[in-house]
């Protein structure tokens, strides 16, 4: 079988994130809270949905510069691997460095530092946004002459590392600390305390910040998350607050320069009073305690993800695309209800008739049968006759107790 043995990476970061999780436990630690691992797990599972889909572009991407514009020929050894990886990480610092300087590039790179924890969880929060903008930033190494072989492996391998350095369970490492970023070096960048803002960039190596003068040791304790907090669990708020701050910022500048200082010039220019005003408009919090059912629900779903995730990216290779489409509209239906349920949203019960049309759409194409299409308009017409009973029930379920 054509396996994508890839997929190994879900288990594989799920196991270490169990670990950390009985490790902190043993040592008295509450170093993970329920809503925000969700929250963490739900950004990282739609990014790793998402690559499915643009990995080939990335890779096409490289494959055509390098063909038309590399400078050298450059062949794969010892040296020239050594060479990509200290390339790699030179340009990562500064994609890294101007992801928190440029208010365009910070509307992506925002939700990795969104979280008011840190712990293996933090590392899942990349999107797919970033993965778009850091393609254009290593766009440059099929330029100098590195194919795009090389260029995709060493990806794979520097991708890895960052997953190890969200943690607290590990100390100072001795003499690492003066050549690798270690969890004491990231812990620093993660933190909203003044003194450790926009500090350790690095992703494998540190001499990049000592060179640089953005390097600062972590003295007093981290506080985690941005310097305003986010104070939400919805899975769409998270990934666009900052791009709608942006836009409205921008709308509300006078003159054209103004305009692309704001886009273009320091997240400081944006608008400070722009998220209230948004929030008031879009989010809509409901500040209702949390049940014990709405966590059992929401685990269910998340685990119930990963694992259509897991055989969705094992198996891909023989999965028509019209069923991955209708897999990932799935997926991502799931992480919005997640985040909405976690709001304590009324709407949550219209998102489970988007899931359901999803089901029968994958349903019928799998067996395109009449007598199929009947069964699933009889359920759905008999949904919407006893709707207000089922959507009873239904926020009985979630939340434990009626929500007019």
């Amino acid at each position: 079988m054509h396996l994508n043995y890839l997929a190994l990476a879900v288990p594989f970061f799920l196991t270490f994130i169990g670990l950390e999780y009985l490790v902190a436990r043993k040592n008295g630690k509450t170093y993970f809270k329920f809503n925000d691992s969700i929250a963490n797990l739900s950004i990282g599972i739609a990014e790793r949905l998402l690559d499915t889909f643009t990995v080939g572009l990335f890779y096409f991407v490289y494959d055509y510069l390098y063909r038309h514009f590399a400078i050298f020929d450059i062949k794969a050894s010892v040296l020239l691997w050594v060479a990509l990886l200290i390339c790699t990480d030179f340009i990562w610092y500064w994609y890294h460095r101007l992801a928190h300087e440029v208010t365009v590039f910070w509307c992506a790179h925002v939700v990795h530092h969104q979280s008011e924890e840190f712990n293996y969880t933090v590392s899942a929060r990349i999107t797919v946004f970033q993965a778009f903008i850091r393609t254009g930033f290593w766009a440059v190494l099929p330029v100098i002459g590195f194919p795009p072989a090389m260029i995709t492996s060493m990806l794979l391998v520097h991708g890895l590392y960052p997953f190890f350095i969200h943690t607290r369970t590990i100390g100072k490492l001795g003499i690492l600390e003066y050549i690798l970023v270690t969890p004491s070096h990231h812990r620093v960048h993660h933190a909203s305390n003044p003194q450790y803002l926009d500090k350790n960039y690095g992703d494998v190596f540190i001499i990049w910040d000592k060179l640089f003068g953005t390097f600062v040791k972590e003295e007093e304790e981290p506080v985690y998350g941005l310097t305003k907090p986010l104070e939400s669990n919805s899975f769409l708020w998270q990934h666009f607050h900052f791009i709608l701050e942006m836009l409205y910022s921008a709308r509300q500048a006078k003159g054209w320069r103004n305009k692309l200082r704001i886009i273009f010039g320091r997240p400081d220019n944006v608008d400070p009073g722009a998220r209230a005003i948004l929030e008031e408009k879009f989010l809509l919090r409901n500040h209702v305690a949390e049940a014990p059912k709405l966590f059992n629900y929401v685990l269910w779903q998340i685990v119930a993800t990963l694992v259509l995730l897991f055989s969705f990216l094992l198996l891909e290779h023989y999965v028509p695309v019209f069923i991955q489409v209708c897999v990932t509209l799935l997926i991502l239906l799931t992480l919005i209800n997640c985040g909405a349920i976690m709001e304590q949203k009324k709407w949550v019960f219209y998102l489970e008739y988007a899931r359901y049309l999803v089901l029968c759409l994958a349903g019928y194409y799998v067996w395109p049968h009449p007598a199929f299409l009947c069964a699933a308009a009889i359920i759905m017409i008999t949904a919407f006759y006893f709707q207000s009973h089922l959507k009873e029930h239904y926020l009985r379920l979630v939340y434990g107790y009626h929500r007019s």
